[in-house]
């Protein structure tokens, strides 16, 4: 037996990757993740002991097949290489399982063998497996760690074994690998950092997909599948030409395609990825034949001029490749932790590997009675995406990608506009950039069916007509059938017809929620003119502005309005009806679609509110939608409790009355009281309901709201309806829910969807009648499935634009691309297309923030937040404590008595990166609303918070010994218990060395992942506490200066 210290030959540290892939192979050790298969199929006669003596050959010949690697009690880790080690050699016989079974066998066997663990204490790093088949047929497996070879070496290594198999060729001299270290050791670090700390200046913001679900889940647990395209021999042909004409490689040309194709995706002009270099550039004599691990992987920074040609943009790329390639070297730690970006924040999840490797030329080197009929090799990584791009006739593209993150779909899509790139440089390199990706996308959205000629009070008059003696409208103890609602609205239409209201002109409504508002709704239209509501409890102040804003000389209202700016004031009172004849003609104004037809005031940034102006053209085509799709008929009951400055109480007025149905008008403020409403929709036999979502959580909580049985359908818009709502109205209300979606600058709704129960997310839906729904980038660019981007609406619906801002009308109604004549509208609504082709609201364009350089969506983290089983509700907002401190607040209402904040955090560290977890959550009896019953957030931000950081000290022995590592390990003083490890500066390495330290202090055998599971000096003793109860009694911390100093093999 070799004594084992005898058998050692050398002791080197590693190189920067091999530190990256150890750290990660610790982190998660039975993914399988860094180890590489290379199959061989074999066809002829195989001398067995010749082929394992060319095996051993080669393992003598280089020595990483012969290194272990260590990593504890150490500061840095190192590999040890062994003069001999045993031949790791398998052996499979297949020979009774027929070749249409085989592949199957094959697949399963790869995939078993890929998460087989190696042992990194012991060598070497790699096995080797036979498995005999019929017909003198083999396939030969070689499994290796990434920490010992590269795919470059790998090809060298088969081209060798053969050499030495057929025993034609002398292999000549090959430096070991410590002679790389020892060079590595000697490069330039200082001057090599700050040249990668000015190519990142800057860049504070990782790029992403923007298709991605970022969900966090184990390594372990990954699912991985890849997909590929090949380009035909005729378009690599031409790429290759390409950019022979132009002075630059092919790696460059697909660089910048993929450049251009994130860019695209994610609508950021400056973007970062990953691309491998081949490490092979140094200076180092004999470095192109070596055998290791060379490569590295290095970010690539990428600007994005819309405006530029790309041929001197390439050229560009090309320049600054030349000048990255001088300081390959350079871990990517390093580099990230020499960047701008926050501490934890991963740089890239995209890597692009562009292959050249000779492992194809090995199929050349076999004999006459053996031949290599295929040659497979498979990787995985653990990012997310791995663009691979090789071959020589015709190139191909393939993407390894992790299944939790992207979907079948999103990478066949993927695939396809980055060959839809590459064919539109080789057809005009003289383009400008933004040119490239012009029309890669989908379609917009649409559905399209003919308008009625007939207009909105000839339609009401058509109904009275049908049903005179119908209740039309309810108020308490009061009513009214269709006939008389016709008639009082018809005395007021000929008064303001003799006072000059004809088409175009605003008139003013002021009135507590009543009959009267239909009525005089009713009779504005009548004459042709539009009705401007104004809500009586706003101040005086801002009733006066819009009063004047509008220009409005007739105000109807029942009460005295001291000053008022208006001319006429018709006081809708009882006596008001009495005093004027009735009337059972109908005014016919000279009306047509375009005139406009309600003017609606909503928030302005000025502070001042601004007046959407509508037309009949969008609301008729709304309200014919709307009956279209929900067929109301005379015996439903529609609620009418939405204040009337909002607009969806439009359509509760008016798609009612066209169709012969009952309103049921709620009482003032009777809106905002959940226990009335419930008790008015069960006596009055509700069937249709419209609720903002935050009024129908508050509604659902009701006892009465189950006993709601005369709901047929429930209406939701104005706010983002969640999941955890939706599963909620149907656990309690057995009625139909539909999410619409709508600005007030396109006649109320323009999306609606019926919600499924067995739905994944609650979209917005598809487009209603007439209406173009359009996901474009800020180059007005038509996006592909799943890329989140702003929300742009055209088609009939559309307002004529605000009131006497025609700069605003031009800032946001923007002539539509893609029909000559037409406008669109810009939401500022962020959303997406679902692959079934449903819209999914993500969330505004202003409620995007950044939290340690990173962008967050916070309706992301409240749909995550709102699974969470004892959340009833939740608001997350970001608050800004100080100048560059800005923190997420989460607020909550739970169904638990007790804090539940740790349980909170340690749920949404399961699903969302750590960044995205709120610093605190806050709980709440309930949220404060506005009028409309819309949440009012700049109520809560208001809310007294401490933000002075409070220090806890250790509160038990295991925290004590924790926090005493940390020290000396961070260099931090003033820790507290609840600090981050990585907002303290901990990375990777760090994490490494603290791992080893805790499980030397708690004789513990601790998974590194651990730390990152629970970064708190709390939430880290508790686990280890747990962990050692489950194993043995509770051990003594050892004191971490008494630690061996020795190396231990």
């Amino acid at each position: 037996m070799i004594d084992k210290r005898k058998n050692i030959a050398d002791i080197y540290t590693l190189s920067p990757l091999q530190e990256g892939i150890l750290f990660h192979t610790l982190l998660s050790p039975h993914s399988g993740v860094y180890q590489p298969q290379v199959c061989l199929t074999l066809v002829g006669s195989l001398d067995i002991s010749r082929f394992k003596q060319a095996w051993e050959t080669i393992i003598a010949r280089h020595q990483l097949f012969r290194v272990s690697f260590h990593w504890e009690k150490r500061d840095r880790p190192f590999q040890a290489v062994y003069r001999q080690v045993n031949l790791p050699w398998e052996e499979q016989d297949w020979r009774d399982i027929s070749l249409d079974k085989q592949e199957q066998k094959l697949a399963e066997f790869l995939e078993v063998d890929r998460k087989r663990d190696f042992d990194l204490k012991k060598p070497p790093q790699m096995r080797l497996t036979l498995i005999h088949c019929p017909d003198n047929r083999y396939y030969f497996l070689w499994t290796q760690h990434h920490l010992i070879i590269d795919g470059w070496s790998s090809g060298l290594v088969v081209k060798e074994v053969f050499q030495a198999y057929n025993g034609k060729i002398e292999l000549s001299y090959t430096r070991p690998y410590g002679d790389y270290i020892g060079w590595l050791k000697q490069q330039d670090k200082t001057t090599a950092k700050a040249f990668w700390k000015k190519e990142l200046t800057g860049f504070t913001t990782p790029t992403n997909w923007g298709i991605e679900n970022n969900k966090p889940i184990l390594l372990e647990n990954i699912s991985q599948a890849e997909q590929e395209i090949c380009l035909s021999e005729n378009i690599t042909t031409n790429l290759k030409s390409l950019a022979q004409q132009q002075e630059i490689t092919l790696n460059t040309l697909i660089r910048g395609a993929l450049g251009l194709l994130i860019s695209y995706y994610s609508g950021e002009q400056d973007i970062v990825f990953g691309a491998t270099c081949s490490g092979r550039a140094g200076t180092l004599e004999g470095l192109n034949s070596m055998v290791g691990l060379f490569i590295n992987t290095l970010p690539v920074r990428i600007k994005v001029p819309p405006q530029q040609n790309l041929v001197s943009w390439l050229k560009e790329l090309q320049t600054q490749q030349g000048k990255t390639s001088q300081y390959e070297y350079v871990s990517l730690l390093e580099i990230q932790e020499n960047s701008d970006l926050a501490t934890g924040t991963s740089l890239f999840d995209t890597i692009l590997v562009f292959e050249n490797y000779p492992v194809d030329l090995s199929v050349a080197q076999t004999t006459q009675s053996l031949t290599i009929d295929s040659v497979k090799s498979t990787e995985w990584t653990s990012l997310p995406l791995t663009i691979l791009v090789a071959g020589t006739r015709e190139l191909s593209i393939k993407i390894k990608y992790h299944c939790h993150r992207f979907s079948d779909g999103d990478i066949d899509r993927l695939l396809n506009n980055f060959q839809n790139i590459l064919t539109k440089i080789i057809e005009d390199p003289k383009q400008q950039l933004w040119e490239l990706s012009e029309n890669i996308g989908n379609a917009e959205s649409t559905g399209n069916v003919e308008i009625l000629d007939s207009l909105l009070p000839q339609l009401f008059q058509k109904q009275v007509e049908k049903t005179p003696d119908n209740i039309a409208v309810i108020f308490e103890e009061e009513s009214l059938t269709y006939e008389q609602l016709n008639k009082k609205a018809n005395q007021v239409a000929h008064h303001l017809q003799k006072l000059g209201v004809k088409p175009e002109t605003l008139v003013g409504i002021c009135l507590q929620r009543s009959l009267e508002i239909v009525i005089a709704i009713l009779a504005i239209l009548k004459v042709g003119g539009a009705y401007v509501p104004i809500d009586p409890n706003h101040p005086l102040e801002r009733i006066n502005f819009i009063l004047e804003d509008a220009q409005i000389s007739i105000l109807l209202t029942n009460q005295d309005f001291p000053n008022c700016p208006v001319k006429t004031l018709i006081n809708l009172q009882t006596n008001y009806f009495q005093s004027y004849p009735e009337q059972n003609t109908n005014p016919t104004p000279e009306l047509s679609l375009d005139n406009s037809i309600y003017a609606l005031y909503t928030s302005g940034s000025t502070g001042n509110p601004k007046a959407v102006i509508n037309t009949h053209r969008g609301l008729l085509n709304r309200l014919n939608w709307m009956q279209k799709a929900y067929e109301l008929t005379p015996d439903d009951r529609v609620l009418q409790k939405t204040p009337y400055t909002f607009d969806v109480s439009v359509w509760e007025f008016l798609w009612t009355l066209l169709n012969g149905t009952c309103l049921v008008i709620a009482k003032p403020d009777g809106h905002q009281d959940s226990a009335y409403l419930a008790s008015l929709i069960i006596e009055q036999n509700i069937t249709t309901v419209h609720f903002v979502p935050s009024m129908l959580q508050v509604f659902l909580e009701e006892q009465k709201a189950s006993q709601c049985n005369s709901l047929k359908r429930v209406i939701c818009s104005g706010e983002a309806l969640s999941v955890d709502l939706r599963n909620r109205f149907f656990q309690t209300i057995k009625a139909e829910l539909n999410n619409l979606y709508g600005p007030t600058e396109a006649a109320i709704d323009v999306t609606a969807c019926t919600c499924q129960t067995d739905d994944l997310s609650v979209p917005i839906g598809l487009p209603i009648d007439n209406i173009q729904v359009y996901v474009l980038n800020a180059q007005l660019q038509l996006l592909p499935v799943g890329v989140v981007g702003e929300l742009y609406l055209g088609g009939e619906g559309l307002a004529r634009g605000y009131l006497n801002k025609p700069d605003l009308t031009a800032e946001n109604f923007v002539p539509n691309p893609f029909k000559a004549g037409a406008r669109l509208y810009r939401t500022g609504d962020l959303v997406r297309y679902q692959e079934d082709g449903n819209v999914e609201y993500v969330g505004r364009i202003d409620n995007q923030v950044k939290i340690r350089g990173v962008r967050l969506e916070l309706g992301e983290i409240e749909a995550i937040l709102s699974q969470h089983p004892d959340i009833i509700a939740c608001v997350v907002l970001a608050k800004e404590f100080a100048p560059g401190d800005r923190r997420l607040l989460a607020y909550i209402q739970t169904s638990q008595t007790e804090d539940i904040s740790e349980e909170l955090r340690q749920f949404l560290g399961e699903r969302i990166p750590n960044y995205g977890i709120p610093s605190v959550f806050i709980t709440l009896e309930s949220f404060p609303l506005t009028n409309n019953g819309k949440l009012n957030t700049k109520a809560l931000l208001a809310l007294n918070y401490s933000s002075k950081k409070e220090i806890i000290s250790p509160r038990n022995e295991t925290e004590t010994a924790i926090m005493e590592i940390w020290k000396e390990i961070l260099k931090v003083d003033n820790l507290s218990i609840d600090d981050n490890f990585f907002e303290l500066g901990g990375n990777s390495l760090i994490a490494t060395r603290v791992n080893s330290r805790l499980r030397q202090s708690f004789s513990l055998d601790l998974p590194l992942r651990t730390l990152f599971e629970k970064p708190t000096i709390a939430s880290l003793a508790q686990r280890i506490d747990v962990i050692q109860l489950s194993v043995q009694p509770a051990a003594t911390p050892i004191d971490s200066t008494k630690q061996r100093k020795e190396i231990e093999i």
